[in-house]
């Protein structure tokens, strides 16, 4: 007899499906508010967050391909919610910037984001709060060294 993996148990895919879940709920306030996709709803906070960065420490920040990076930085350009600018020393290397509209979008969302969390975390007790906090900490020290 061959093993079988009950998926329904294997914790990788429980938390994928998990976080698929989630991300989905969660690009419906996105979408709706500014028709973003969540490769451009990434693009857009990472550069909210951190400010200028290039496209490979986008990709980096948010564990996205660089096609998709590519492809969001473009429709955040046209929507001239974005502006790159070339490296002095690498002209290959372009930096990333928000718009001051870039920007204000970004703004409106995160307390729409941070709504969201509060909503779903408000499905879980205390106890079960800290203990997901400290089971998401303990995997990304495992597997990152944070």
């Amino acid at each position: 007899m061959e093993p079988i993996l009950e998926l329904k148990s294997f914790l990788p895919y429980r938390l994928y499906r998990l976080a698929d879940v989630i991300s989905r709920e969660f690009s419906k306030i996105y979408r709706d508010r500014h028709g973003l996709t969540r490769p451009e709803w990434r693009t857009l906070s990472g550069l909210g967050q951190h400010g200028t960065m290039t496209a490979t420490e986008l990709s980096e920040q948010s564990a996205m391909h660089k096609t998709k990076v590519s492809r969001a930085v473009a429709e955040l350009e046209r929507r001239r919610w974005l502006v790159r600018t070339s490296d002095e020393h690498d002209r290959r290397v372009e930096h990333l910037a928000l718009t001051q509209a870039g920007l204000a979008a970004y703004r409106e969302m995160v307390p729409l984001a941070k709504a969201f969390e509060g909503e779903l975390l408000a499905r879980l007790s205390e106890e079960e709060r800290t203990a997901i906090a400290r089971g998401v900490a303990a995997l990304e020290t495992a597997l990152y060294g944070l």
